[in-house]
């Protein structure tokens, strides 16, 4: 039986470092083991790139030409033609069963057009809605023009395309909200590669008298500060923290949008000397920092992006066998049972947040299981074999509806 050919249309990938990135390997690795053929394309968002396609850990990514998003509205119709052109010309050497484009509606647009010239079938996976994550990043408010034209932008899409792919129940529902039959929408959870995380271990004390947390008991995030993630509820809470436990420290990890606001309120609040800012960290040494934390906070605020959209970081720490406390937002929710295999407490309350971390500190007799737990949940449930089998139901469903396209011979590509 000829494999499915499957051509993947992403925003960008790796060898760039994101929640998006780090999903979409993963998934065209599993799909791969399944015996599928995929190919990649990124749109212009890859940034400045000087070949038209390169191999990156076993994978070949074709690049389309960078292309300034200025000005906004022209630069993102330029950024859509130039996805346009390349995928056009890619799917009509390789001639794909399926045209799978990855959020956001940049990418489903070019691949509805291409799909329907060609008579290739068009699947579009949301990870987020754009004009969501485009709130929070402050291009744009709720309720304004520009957020209701790129709503309305979605919604046509998704209307237009043959199945929708995303990645928890909270979108799914939102998606279906929008008059989208229900059975035209699949779940493909969020999940880790179980091999690639091995359980935390002992603290590194040369890295531990570096950051001068020698003797400290450790609170820590790991990854970029964006204002969603709520770095600031945490920072507020501190003082209370400390009032209870003076050998607290806080380690954030990484660096983004909020690093000077956030600096700026250590300061106002009198515990800059208390929370250790390292900047971002190479990849490989990232597990030596996650090391040095006793208990990782995730403490989101509640908005629309964060009560739909379900994070990696929760999956990523119980498969390591770390213990967190996160804000009871709808993403969270989905992925974590509190007391079983995590903590959970009430978004947006600086004084709920202390609370549940005095306790978790206050009982770390419980923590094994807690651990235990959670490595057993991403070991059994959210693993990409069982998360990436959910995409085969829709395939077969579309190559059964359109008549399989020719060809061509593998060394003509």
């Amino acid at each position: 039986m000829t494999p499915m050919r499957i051509l993947h249309i992403l925003d960008h990938s790796i060898p760039l470092h994101s929640g998006y990135t780090f999903r979409t390997a993963a998934i065209l690795r599993e799909q791969r083991a399944r015996g599928w053929e995929t190919h990649h394309l990124t749109s212009p968002k890859q940034g400045r790139v000087d070949v038209s396609s390169e191999v990156v850990d076993g994978l070949e990514f074709h690049r389309t030409p960078f292309v300034e998003n200025e000005p906004p509205v022209l630069g993102l119709l330029r950024q859509m033609r130039a996805t346009e052109r390349r995928l056009e010309g890619l799917a009509a050497r390789l001639r794909p069963d399926v045209l799978h484009a990855h959020s956001p509606v940049l990418n489903a647009i070019p691949a509805i057009r291409v799909g329907r010239r060609l008579g290739i079938p068009v699947t579009y996976e949301i990870r987020a809605f754009w004009e969501d994550a485009a709130v929070d990043h402050g291009s744009t408010r709720e309720g304004s023009a520009r957020y209701r034209l790129t709503r309305a932008l979605e919604t046509w899409a998704l209307r237009r395309v043959d199945h929708v792919f995303t990645i928890c129940e909270g979108l799914r529902a939102d998606i279906v909200g929008r008059a989208i039959p229900a059975d035209k929408v699949t779940v493909i959870p969020n999940a880790v590669d179980i091999d690639n995380f091995q359980l935390s271990g002992d603290p590194d004390p040369v890295l531990r008298a570096q950051l001068g947390l020698d003797g400290a008991t450790v609170l820590g995030f790991v990854g970029s500060f964006y204002a969603y993630e709520g770095l600031d509820l945490l920072l507020a809470a501190f003082p209370a923290m400390l009032a209870q436990r003076p050998d607290l420290r806080i380690l954030l990890v990484g660096g983004g949008p909020q690093d000077a606001n956030l600096k700026a309120q250590a300061a106002a609040l009198g515990i800059a000397d208390r929370i250790v800012f390292t900047g971002r960290v190479p990849h490989f040494e990232v597990s030596r920092y996650y090391d040095q934390i006793d208990l990782l906070v995730y403490p989101r605020h509640s908005m629309r992006l964060t009560e739909l959209v379900t994070p990696l970081k929760p999956l990523e720490a119980m498969a390591q066998g770390r213990l967190f406390v996160a804000s009871d937002v709808g993403g969270h929710k989905e992925l974590i049972r509190d007391r079983e295999t995590g903590r959970l407490f009430t978004a947006g309350s600086a004084s709920a947040l202390a609370e549940t971390v005095e306790d978790m500190l206050a009982n770390r007799e419980q923590w094994p299981t807690m651990r235990a737990a959670g490595r057993h949940f991403v070991e059994q449930v959210r693993n990409w074999k069982n998360s990436v089998a959910h995409y085969e139901p829709a395939y077969r469903t579309l190559l059964g509806r359109h008549p399989a396209a020719p060809k061509v011979n593998q060394s003509q590509v």
